[in-house]
């Protein structure tokens, strides 16, 4: 649906530019609007390398698997419907680690993996279970310590201070956090009530 109405509107636009004599404004966009496009993943290509390749050593190091442990208490207390071994928490953990460090693109596949994990442990049904609600209110609303997206779109197009977002943005997220985490048991608990 959404792509009939990206088709509708550039074809208004295409048409609106064509009878109005407009046509060489909507060229110079298109190429314009390419080369910011490519200016802007060259930057985030950078960041994120990085950020993965860190990620991955502490994985490779065994720091990932320290850090669930650490965890576990209270990951245990967020989902009590997982098992304590089961893979799912590692992946849910991971998740919010890439999170946590502002790398949405690099938590969407640890994401999936979890939500494949706890779809298992539903017996496959097509409803969420209460653990898949629950990592979906957190990691919509995860808390982000380092922006790093956001630092780098701000460095791409040379902010003064591309770190200064820091603070507000890991308060920012706090809130939305603690505000997910208090929605989500007030359902549940409703829920369990019925």
């Amino acid at each position: 649906m959404v792509n009939y109405i990206w088709m509708f509107l550039t074809v208004i636009g295409i048409v609106y530019a064509a009878s109005t004599g407009q046509m060489e404004a909507v060229n110079e966009a298109v190429f314009d609007g390419a080369q910011q496009a490519v200016v802007l993943a060259m930057g985030l290509i950078s960041v994120l390398v990085f950020w993965l390749g860190l990620m991955r050593i502490a994985q490779e190091a065994g720091l990932l698997e320290k850090v669930t442990a650490i965890f576990r208490p209270v990951m245990k207390r967020l989902f009590p419907e997982i098992p304590s071994d089961h893979p799912a928490l590692g992946y849910i953990l991971s998740n919010m680690t890439a999170n946590l460090f502002g790398l949405g693109n690099a938590a969407t596949p640890l994401g999936i993996k979890a939500m494949e994990e706890m779809k298992q442990l539903n017996g496959g049904l097509p409803e969420a279970s209460r653990s898949m609600i629950t990592f979906l209110a957190i990691n919509t609303s995860s808390v982000t310590l380092i922006p790093t997206t956001v630092i780098s779109i701000r460095m791409t197009y040379q902010s003064n201070n591309p770190t200064e977002i820091v603070g507000v943005t890991f308060m920012a997220t706090l809130i939305s956090f603690i505000g997910a985490i208090m929605i989500d048991r007030y359902f549940a608990y409703r829920r369990q009530r019925r």
